[in-house]
């Protein structure tokens, strides 16, 4: 068995799947430590991807050369694009997926990659020599050497588990703990807190009675990487709504005492976005009802997920608070809801490139900083794993700025504010929304991945492709002219104004109430363009693109002006105790994060215009 590698991730779950893909696609030897290789990306929660602004993380790190997509395509029993009646800014794909497929599509991946090697365990310390990481002990006493580590151990670190006033060490539901790391992390100086999350019952769909609730289909089409094209294939289910009632309420009010939650017990941050079912009910006490979705774990499986319903009563009160909800009168339950608690690391400790501060070569992603999600967890793993096979061929590290990704909000955000709450991304969160959208998240960042040796060459060739096949689209409308006999019956039925003259077909689809796809048919766009990636997502990219680009341009010179503050460099010996015109404040956050740029100082809270303009003085701008 080799013990040398050139990374060594710990945890299988999203983040390190990711993390390992993405190292050895660009050449590095990795190791991939799980306890449980059964369990590649577990859907610990629901099964489902993407959401309100989650759906545009997927799409950017299919973007750069990630599986996430791309299993999720493969595995995809219903999808939906969100906020369609809001602008295009909004529109957040996602997807239901089979839970079991979904692991079984990720270990393909894995072991189709050569530089992946694989260890069953549990690592339990870790190997550090003056300040630098260089490998880990794992619970069979197992050492493996490297020269970069990544942990994406979840909610496994110190896990433990609640349900009602019994509690179980584990960090999935009978599945054992990791101790070890975090004591050890701590006596090097790191900053270990706990955070909580939780999950609802499984639900037997033998016995519920669908016909009382209200279905919600799938759209006809849709999928999130780039690359897919088998996805429209794929077998489609239904989720449902149903709702609590008063006499849910009450029943649940009655566990309270004895409720984790209330009693004390449980110490970590919950989820403000996410919250339980007896969170909602104390919060927002006024309501009489709240809205819970059954959502199918799989094709070949009777499991129901019960979306809105995460709970940490004793498993009675849930059981029969369940059975007063329409739908759910006879239900059968497969086990009940939970709450987790489990040690993370405040992320203020690490640089953009989710390396640590305190260790060389040691890289966290996932919860463990403080993150909630598939997708924000993805999306670390991959950038850790990128950044540790670029740290350890001696490259230039990787580092999306906030007007490129919502990935480098997502990561801007942990390293610059921290958190005190378990972290979830919305399209809130970002400066330049426009700019960040679910369509052109290929052209935001796979030539950047293809540079570094992550995007292959066949999407970095589908995407140049679709890139000049827009472009051909977009001048071909502005040189094209339709004449008012030929287009006016169409414009009355969109309830749009009729021609008088004749206009270029441009000047029509900046019509509102006019869509591309639709006009598209009705001009015989498809018979110009006969090209095999000619689809109704690229007629939606040109529509998006002719519509909004004076928004688009006007927001992309405002990133650039704001990108002036990210150029400036502050030295890393700079010494913030010095500076007498700065706040107290503002000298103590900063020297705990020690901003790389005055961008990055300017958004840490506490730190004021003055304080900046004081900076840039000293650094002699």
């Amino acid at each position: 068995m080799q013990s040398v590698y050139d990374v060594i991730v710990v945890g299988g779950g999203h983040a390190g799947c990711e993390a390992a893909s993405a190292a050895a696609t660009m050449g590095s030897k990795v190791l991939l430590i799980t306890m449980d290789m059964t369990k590649f990306a577990q859907m610990s929660c629901n099964p489902a991807i993407g959401g309100i602004a989650k759906g545009q993380i997927v799409r950017e790190i299919d973007a750069l050369g990630g599986f996430t997509g791309i299993v999720t395509d493969r595995t995809m029993i219903q999808f939906r694009m969100l906020n369609k009646s809001k602008g295009p800014a909004m529109w957040s794909p996602r997807a239901q997926c089979d839970r079991t497929k979904f692991t079984y599509e990720w270990r393909k991946i894995l072991e189709a990659n050569n530089n992946i090697y694989f260890w069953q365990d549990t690592v339990v310390s870790l190997l550090i020599s003056n300040n630098v990481i260089e490998g880990v002990v794992t619970q069979l006493g197992v050492k493996f050497y490297s020269k970069a580590v990544v942990i994406t151990s979840g909610t496994f670190q110190n896990g433990l588990i609640h349900v009602g006033r019994n509690q179980v060490e584990g960090g999935r539901i009978s599945e054992p703990a990791s101790k070890g790391v975090s004591d050890q992390l701590r006596d090097f100086g790191f900053e270990v807190g706990r955070m909580k999350t939780g999950t609802p019952a499984r639900v037997d769909g033998r016995s519920v009675d669908f016909s009382v609730m209200q279905e919600q289909k799938s759209d006809d089409e849709g999928k999130f990487s780039y690359l897919s094209t088998d996805s429209l294939n794929n077998p489609k289910m239904s989720c449902f709504i149903t709702h609590t009632n008063e006499t849910v309420h009450r029943i649940l009010e009655t566990g309270f005492k004895d409720s984790p939650l209330y009693a004390g017990i449980i110490k970590g941050i919950g989820p403000r976005y996410c919250p339980s079912i007896e969170d909602k009910i104390v919060t927002f006490h006024d309501k009489t009802s709240h809205q819970l979705f059954l959502e199918p774990e799989g094709i070949d499986t009777n499991e129901f997920y019960l979306n809105g319903f995460s709970s940490s009563l004793p498993w009675h009160i849930q059981y029969e608070a369940l059975r007063k909800i329409k739908g759910l009168e006879n239900v059968k339950i497969f086990r009940p809801g939970y709450a987790i608690e489990y040690d993370y690391y405040p992320p203020t400790q690490l640089n953009h490139t989710l390396e640590t501060k305190n260790l060389a070569n040691l890289f966290f992603a996932g919860q463990i900083n403080g993150t909630t999600g598939y997708e924000e967890a993805a999306a670390q793993g991959l950038m850790a794993g990128i950044n540790a096979h670029l740290k350890v061929a001696n490259a230039k590290p990787l580092i999306l700025n906030r007007d490129e990704a919502y990935i480098g909000v997502l990561i801007d955000d942990l390293i610059t504010k921290g958190v005190d709450e378990p972290y979830r991304m919305f399209t809130s969160r970002a400066e330049f929304r426009i700019l960040l959208r679910q369509d052109n998240a290929d052209e935001r960042l796979t030539e950047i991945s293809y540079n570094i040796g992550l995007a292959s060459k066949e999407r970095f060739e589908k995407f140049f492709t679709k890139l000049k096949l827009k472009n051909e689209i977009i001048e071909y409308l502005k040189s094209t002219s339709i004449k008012p006999s030929e287009i006016n019956g169409f414009l009355l039925e969109y309830e749009t104004s009729v021609l008088s003259q004749a206009v270029k077909l441009h000047d029509l689809v900046l019509r509102p109430q006019i869509d591309l796809k639709v006009l598209s048919k009705k001009i015989g766009l498809q018979n110009v363009f006969t090209n095999s990636i000619f689809d109704n997502e690229l007629l939606d990219s040109v529509d998006i693109y002719i519509k909004y680009i004076g928004y688009i341009e006007r927001e992309k010179q405002i990133a650039d002006k704001l990108k002036r503050l990210e150029d400036i460099i502050i030295p890393d010996s700079f010494d913030f105790k010095k500076v007498n015109s700065i706040s107290t404040e503002a000298k103590m956050k900063m020297g705990k994060i020690r901003p790389r740029t005055i961008g990055q100082a300017s958004r840490i809270s506490g730190v004021s215009p003055s304080d900046i303009n004081v900076l840039l003085v000293h650094i002699g701008r």
